[in-house]
């Protein structure tokens, strides 16, 4: 009995080693054909005979940042200015996927900093942006990486993020609930310590004038 057990499960070990080798072995595009099928779908019918070669195109675009280096983004936009005044770069948007359902989440981040000799070039906080959102996140991670490099990048007096976002994964499954957000915020340094400066950042990014800007 014993024999026959180690042999089942050599056999099953070998089947196992077997199918992880061909998942090694199957193209991103093979998988998602795969996926298809699961869900009971034929892709080989008219509208899906690209649809895998489309999805693994859509996947690698919506998942770049985790080839990219955010401290490349910033090491070329830092300079040397006499200025300690607030620094606000609000209402980027911002398009992510969720982490538990690679469903997309979709909001706007505001990003404030009080600088101490360097500020960054402006284009480049929209990019930092970018390079973490373009990856597998939960919307409280994103958050503090975007505070925590900006911190890391040129030492401010403070640094302040507020990301205001809704989750497809709550509108279309689960509760389904229509019209929640989420926001969430990291403060740091005076933004975190210092009420006043708090309230000014939180207060700015909700003014809206009559332009629009």
């Amino acid at each position: 009995m014993k024999a026959l057990q180690m042999k089942s499960k050599s056999r099953s070990n070998s089947q196992n080693g077997s199918r992880d080798a061909s998942v090694t072995e199957a193209s991103l595009s093979e998988l998602l054909r795969e996926v298809l099928v699961r869900v009971g779908e034929d892709p080989g019918r008219d509208g899906l005979l690209r649809t895998p070669e489309r999805m693994e195109k859509a996947l690698r675009f919506l998942t770049r940042g985790h080839a990219e280096d955010p401290k490349e983004i910033l090491r070329g936009a830092m300079f040397d200015v006499d200025y300690d005044e607030m620094v606000i770069v609000r209402d980027i948007e911002m398009f992510s996927l969720c982490e538990h359902h690679l469903l997309p989440f979709i909001g706007k981040v505001h990003v404030a900093y009080i600088p101490k000799g360097k500020v960054i070039g402006l284009s480049k906080i929209p990019r930092l942006v970018d390079v973490f959102a373009r990856r597998l996140q939960v919307q409280e991670r994103l958050t503090t990486q975007i505070a925590e490099t900006i911190q890391d990048a040129i030492k401010p007096l403070g640094v302040g993020v507020v990301i205001e976002a809704r989750h497809l994964c709550m509108m279309m499954r689960g509760v389904e609930k229509q019209h929640s957000s989420a926001v969430t915020s990291s403060m740091l340094g005076a933004f975190r310590n210092e009420q006043e400066t708090r309230e000014e950042f939180l207060s700015l990014i909700r003014t809206r004038t009559s332009n629009g800007f």
